[in-house]
């Protein structure tokens, strides 16, 4: 028989992988809840022009990298390649456009056909948040605080750097999009093959480009400080006003982009030097067209994402779960006996183990290793008495306990 193993790109999630994996979600899941948000889950799958649409069919994401599929009926679906857009999706598909502000939290796996490298799979999974209705830099600043405390929170924050920058309103974008088209035209024959595509349909993608000839032009290219207007500078100064009442610390980095039309304004990644190249952990931006591209009216939003298996690598690895008290039963009688004790422990919200491989020397081996605390032991002149006999593993004191009070024994045991 043939060993399968994942599909190139994925990987299984077990025990320490696992365990790092619910410590990102549930620290994120606590700090959301702190600062308001409440969580949505949207389709794995889309119909593919809702990703098509608001990552742009010239991106690299759509033309390279989206698993796109025709189902049965003929219908073009895509497995979500990011949350953004389902999100978005979501809100108009809802009819909540006229209850704004939605804080919303997001988590599950994404999909991309690009290559496995260092925290980067084409199965990975996300962890993000948006706040679709974003009315001011105020708000921005906030969110990026609810990303820091994250961070901290996962014990991170003396790795990270938040890097910020400003990408104007329309008005401001329009106008160095102009001068980069100029300059780009004059220099046509040296870009790549994909740039001088983007250049007839986005060429802001080409602010995104990896291909080294495009990096060498984009050196001396139009700087957008250039063409910020005045209402844009303000922008950005009250959110760096907002940043630092927040305790945020940041440095300015010019070189971050987005190539996407929609984007406004506030631009940021946490990054950092743990991952070799892939030096990003989290990344965002506000955004201003991308409700009106599902369908719905001009909302401002504000959001970010994070890849889990990243922040798992950087994580310290949590203890394994482990029982609280382990029943070993010696013999048949007594193993049904432990099966209705467990129930009882349980409902009164301990976890429990019911040891019945090997002998007891290899079962009290295996107990001792879990961790556990206490362990009930239940042999044939225990149930004829309706006993049984409670050990403290720590300092190996035992006692016998009539069955109706072993709650209530386990619990001094527990708190003395």
């Amino acid at each position: 028989m043939a060993r399968f193993q994942p599909p190139r790109g994925t990987k299984d999630l077990l025990g320490e992988d696992m365990r790092r994996h619910q410590q990102v979600i549930g620290t994120g899941e606590t700090i959301f809840r702190r600062y308001g948000f409440s969580q949505w889950a949207t389709p794995i799958f889309e119909d593919t022009h809702v990703f098509a649409r608001s990552l742009g069919e010239s991106s690299d994401v759509v033309s390279k990298e989206m698993y796109t599929f025709e189902d049965r009926g003929g219908e073009s679906l895509t497995l979500r390649p990011e949350g953004t857009a389902g999100v978005a999706r979501a809100l108009v598909s809802n009819s909540l456009t006229q209850a704004l502000p939605q804080k919303i939290f997001y988590t599950g796996p994404m999909f991309r056909y690009e290559r496995p490298q260092k925290g980067r799979f084409r199965q990975f999974h996300q962890i993000g948040a948006e706040l679709i209705g974003a009315e001011s830099a105020f708000r921005d600043a906030e969110i990026i605080a609810m990303a820091r405390d994250f961070l901290v929170s996962l014990g991170l924050g003396d790795d990270l750097t938040l890097e910020l920058n400003t990408l104007g309103d329309k008005a401001s974008r329009m106008a160095w999009r102009e001068a980069l088209v100029a300059y780009f035209r004059q220099h046509e024959d040296r870009l790549s093959e994909d740039s001088r595509l983007r250049l007839e349909i986005n060429p802001l993608r080409i602010l995104d480009s990896k291909a080294e000839q495009d990096r060498v032009l984009l050196a001396d290219a139009p700087a957008f400080d250039d063409y910020l207007n005045e209402e844009s500078r303000m922008f950005w100064s009250e959110l760096k006003a907002a940043l630092t009442a927040f305790g945020v610390s940041f440095v300015e980095n010019p070189r971050i982009v987005r190539g996407l039309d929609y984007y406004s304004h506030t631009v940021f990644e946490f990054v950092t030097d743990k991952l070799g190249a892939q030096g990003t952990v989290l990344a965002g931006g506000r955004y201003e067209g991308l409700v009106e591209e599902m369908g719905g009216p001009a909302v401002p939003c504000i959001g970010w994402a994070a890849g889990v298996e990243r922040l798992a690598a950087l994580i310290e690895a949590p203890a394994a779960d482990i029982s609280d008290v382990a029943i070993l039963p010696m013999g048949e009688a007594a193993l049904l006996k432990a099966a209705s004790l467990s129930r009882m422990v349980r409902d009164a919200g301990l976890s429990v183990s019911i040891e019945t491989r090997g002998n007891m020397k290899k079962r009290m081996d295996r107990i001792v290793q879990s961790g556990a605390s206490h362990v009930l032991f239940l042999g044939d002149d225990d149930l004829a008495r309706n006993v049984v006999q409670l050990r403290h593993l720590a300092s190996r004191e035992q006692g016998e306990v009539p069955v109706e009070d072993v709650l209530s024994a386990l619990e001094r045991a527990r708190t003395s």
